[in-house]
């Protein structure tokens, strides 16, 4: 059709003008030969109130996909090993780990004390045990406690 190497000093005049970049400047292709005829700026500036030169929106940039992997980010998708940047200490740190598993912990021994599964002094044993870091897990508390024959059933009476 029309060679966009013609109407190069056009579009670089026509771009200091109104502003913007090279890549923003539109010339009507039908009145290309009154565009290829402007040789100084004020023929630009006729050209661009004639409307046959404009300037093109500005392009922006979507974020639609970077609010899609959030939302898979959301539901646990795209948290593999390929996708991690620090060691499981740095994503989450040990102290932290610590205070979740302690908690837990110390709520199960808790609620076992306060529904007479296990006894004022087995409670103590555990809770310290469990500060020293004796304990992996809940479960471990569980395996613990019945092992040892700390567990008893609340129903019936200790006979002596």
């Amino acid at each position: 059709m029309w060679n966009d190497m013609d109407l190069k000093s056009q579009k670089n005049m026509a771009s200091k003008v109104m502003k913007c970049g090279k890549s923003r400047v539109w010339i009507d292709p039908a009145r290309i030969a009154d565009a290829s005829d402007a040789i100084t700026l004020a023929d630009i500036r006729k050209l661009i109130s004639d409307g046959v030169i404009k300037k093109l929106p500005e392009k922006g940039q979507g974020s639609f996909r970077a609010k899609k992997t959030a939302s898979q980010k959301k539901k646990g998708r795209r948290k593999g090993r390929g996708s991690r940047k620090g060691s499981a200490k740095t994503r989450l740190p040990k102290k932290k780990t610590w205070m979740k598993k302690i908690r837990a912990i110390r709520k199960l021994i808790k609620h076992l004390k306060s529904e007479g599964k296990i006894d004022n002094r087995s409670y103590r044993d555990v809770y310290v045990k469990s500060k020293s870091g004796f304990f992996r897990s809940k479960s471990h508390v569980m395996i613990y406690l019945e092992r040892n024959n700390l567990l008893k059933d609340p129903g019936k009476k200790e006979e002596k």
